[in-house]
């Protein structure tokens, strides 16, 4: 892990490297996120039910193996899906294949779900896992991300995001998007679980009311790559 905080770009280097250079799998860096996650989740208390809500791509992937091991250690937990399951790949594909063997609570929101079945799945949580958007996303925020947000945001419960609170730009530590009359489009984290490294954008003070407390958690890449990405960024 590293001290100081790196760019979106310099992360993704460490996973390309990793996998390229070094010999290791995407399954493995992303089955070593979601582990780390759910056991830092866990030594934060959990009290009640854990909903993760997740995307397609890998945030979402993450968010399923962190529902594996919080299952594995006696956790109440249900998975929502903010995709169809035709629509994932890779390694969030492989990792959503092992809850549907497993039998994991799992809901499929799909790309248009309404607001009250979305209040109606959180209503019981004592935790809600942002697993929605990861540190590529910008531009805008779409649905059905925008309304999970939204549902996120009016349960009131405490929320533990996934390597970035879902709307925030993880180099600039600003709003991807805000609505007209100033309504914010991101997850108020309580807390956040970043892998690797802090996000450059972190540092921005702002971007503090989004992510709450921020935990760096090791995805396990080699210590000479992560020093080599620093020496040259």
């Amino acid at each position: 892990m590293s001290d100081r905080s790196l760019t979106r770009e310099e992360v993704r280097a460490v996973d390309r490297r990793a996998i390229n250079e070094f010999g290791m799998t995407g399954l493995v860096l992303m089955e070593n996120a979601g582990r780390g996650a759910a056991e830092h989740l866990l030594t934060l208390g959990i009290d009640g039910p854990v909903v993760i809500c997740a995307g397609k791509g890998n945030n979402g992937g993450d968010g399923f193996v962190i529902a594996r091991h919080l299952e594995l250690l006696g956790c109440d937990v249900r998975v929502l899906l903010f995709a169809n399951p035709s629509e994932l790949f890779g390694d969030a594909a492989a990792n959503w294949r092992i809850l549907e063997a497993a039998e994991t609570p799992r809901v499929v929101l799909g790309r248009q779900p309404t607001l009250s079945d979305i209040d109606h799945a959180l209503s019981h949580a004592d935790w809600i896992v942002d697993a929605l958007l990861g540190t590529g996303t910008n531009g805008e925020v779409r649905e059905p991300y925008r309304t999970a947000i939204t549902a996120i945001s009016r349960a009131a419960r405490k929320v533990f995001a996934v390597d970035v609170p879902s709307g925030l730009d993880c180099d600039s530590g600003e709003l991807i998007e805000t609505l007209a009359g100033g309504t914010t489009v991101c997850v108020r984290a309580t807390h956040t679980a970043t892998f690797v490294a802090r996000k450059r954008g972190f540092d921005n003070p702002a971007s503090q009311a989004f992510t709450g407390e921020v935990h760096v958690v090791g995805i396990g890449v080699p210590k000479k790559l992560l020093d080599e990405v620093l020496a040259t960024s």
